[in-house]
C-alpha cells in the first residue's frame, strides 16, 4: 500500500514513498516544453538533488533523447547509478504526436506500444524503466477499444520485467475507475493536471488514495494562477518565510500528491527542493484544499 505523504508536526517530511515495493521520490522534475535546453536542464535538477525524472516519447512536447544524455553524463561521472534515478516516459497515441513519430502509425496498436517503448529505452540509454504511462485515454468519455489494447500491451512490457510500474495520465476518475476494474496489471501512478477550481483533483485523489496509486500533480503552479495572488496563500507564505510557490508545493506533499516542477531556474530549482524542511499548520493546508480560483 501507498504509504501517506502527510507528516506529522515536527517530523521532516518524506522524500521517497512507496508504491508497489518501488522507491519514488516525492518530487519530480518534469521535462515538457525544454526541447534544445532538455540536457541542460536535466543535469541542473540532478545536480540539484532531483531523482526523480518525467519525460515522455512525445517529440511534439518532450525531448526524450535529450534526458539520456543528461542521465548518461551523471553515470559517466560517476556520480549516480542507474538505480538512484527515477524514470518515467509515456506512449503517446498518434492524434497526440507531431510527423516525429516513435513507431509505425499503420502496425497494430501492440506494435505501436513495442516500439515506443524500445524507442525511449535507447533515447534514455537505460535497459528498464521506472514506470511507464498511457499519456491519456484515446477518447474523452470512457475507455475505449484502443485504450484497452494499449494497456494490455503494457502490461505485457510489465509482465517481462521491462517497467517496474505502470501508470496513467490525463485522466478522469471515471475512466481510471474503468481502468482499474478491468486491468490484469492496477495502474500504480496517476498523473493529472491539478486545478484548485476542480478542488485540486479531489476524486482522482481519493480513489488513488483508497487504492494505493500514487497521484502525481502537474501544473500545479501554472493552472493555478489565481491562488497564487490570494491573500491567504500569501499569508501562509509569510507566516513559514517561504515564497508562494514553495507553500502551493508543500501542501501537494502534505494531502498526499507528489509533485512536479519544470522549472528552468537553478535556484527555483533548490526553493523547490526546500519545501521538506518547513509544515504547514492542519488549519492551512485547510484553506489552501478549499481555495476556489
Amino acid at each position: 500500500m501507498l504509504r501517506s505523504l502527510t507528516v506529522e508536526r515536527d517530523r521532516q517530511p518524506a522524500r521517497y514513498t512507496s508504491v508497489r515495493d518501488v522507491r519514488v521520490p516525492t518530487f519530480l522534475y518534469g521535462t515538457a516544453w525544454k526541447e534544445d535546453a532538455t540536457a541542460r536542464l536535466v543535469r541542473m535538477a540532478l545536480d540539484a538533488g532531483f531523482r526523480a525524472i518525467d519525460t515522455a516519447n512525445q517529440r511534439r512536447h518532450y525531448h526524450e533523447a535529450g534526458v539520456g544524455e543528461a542521465l548518461a553524463a551523471a553515470l559517466a561521472a560517476a556520480r549516480l547509478h542507474r538505480e538512484d534515478v527515477f524514470l518515467q516516459t509515456k506512449f503517446t497515441y498518434v492524434d497526440g504526436q507531431d510527423h516525429r513519430l516513435p513507431y509505425d502509425p499503420h502496425a497494430p496498436l501492440a506494435t505501436q506500444v513495442e516500439q515506443s517503448f524500445a524507442s525511449s529505452l535507447q533515447h534514455l540509454g537505460v535497459d528498464y524503466l521506472d514506470s511507464y504511462v498511457l499519456h491519456g485515454p484515446s477518447v474523452g468519455h470512457g475507455l475505449s477499444d484502443d485504450d484497452r489494447e494499449t494497456w494490455e500491451a503494457m502490461e505485457r512490457l510489465h509482465g517481462a520485467g521491462k517497467t517496474r510500474l505502470l501508470g496513467v495520465s490525463n485522466v478522469s476518475v471515471a475512466q481510471l475507475a474503468e481502468l482499474h476494474a478491468g486491468a490484469s496489471t492496477k495502474p500504480a501512478i496517476v498523473q493529472n493536471r491539478c486545478f484548485a477550481a476542480m478542488g485540486w483533483d479531489r476524486a482522482v485523489r481519493q480513489f488513488c488514495g483508497e487504492r494505493g496509486i500514487l497521484y502525481q500533480g502537474f501544473s500545479l503552479l501554472t493552472a493555478n494562477r489565481e491562488v497564487l495572488r490570494h491573500p491567504r496563500v500569501h499569508e501562509i507564505a509569510s507566516r513559514t518565510g517561504r515564497t508562494v510557490p514553495q507553500v502551493i508545493f508543500r501542501f501537494a506533499l502534505q494531502v498526499g500528491m507528489t509533485a512536479l516542477t519544470g522549472t528552468t531556474s537553478a535556484a527555483h530549482m533548490a526553493e523547490d527542493l526546500s519545501v521538506y524542511d518547513f509544515d504547514l499548520q492542519p488549519e492551512e493546508v485547510r484553506a489552501i484544499e478549499e481555495l476556489v480560483a
